[in-house]
């Protein structure tokens, strides 16, 4: 089924991107396309402020924005505001996590499989580069 068909309020709705306030634009980049692979499609921006759109491999995006002056410091805590976590579909969650702790990021949940009734998952958490909270979720059969 093409995306969008199963919603009949709002026709062609689907996700195309999620956008991350850097906290550290070099570290940002390397992450986001050297270890979860992504591709960058774009960059844009006035040169004060680089924006970035990166393809995920699904059709969808992340896009991030360079920091400035007025953006959040870093701090030694994961960012929960306002986004909880952000989640990334998979269907082979241990070589993702492998990939994940061998570029030596901080893995906060291990890999977790639950039943959730009709849906049977496998999970696991990590923190970014910006100290936001990153979700593996793979749908088992």
């Amino acid at each position: 089924m093409p995306i969008g068909n199963k919603n009949k309020a709002i026709a062609g709705l689907g996700s195309h991107h999620i956008a991350v306030q850097t906290r550290d634009w070099d570290a940002s980049l390397k992450f986001y396309i050297d270890v979860m692979g992504m591709e960058k499609v774009v960059e844009f921006g006035p040169p004060e402020r680089k924006i970035v759109l990166l393809d995920i491999g699904d059709g969808s995006h992340m896009e991030l924005f360079e920091p400035t002056e007025e953006s959040p410091e870093a701090n030694d805590e994961p960012d929960h505001d306002p986004i909880t976590h952000i989640a990334f579909s998979t269907t082979d969650i241990e070589s993702a996590i492998a990939r994940i702790r061998e570029a030596g990021m901080e893995i906060t949940r291990e890999i977790t499989t639950l039943d959730l009734g009709h849906l049977n998952v496998t999970i696991a958490f990590f923190i970014g580069p910006n100290k936001e909270v990153i979700e593996f979720f793979q749908v088992n059969n």
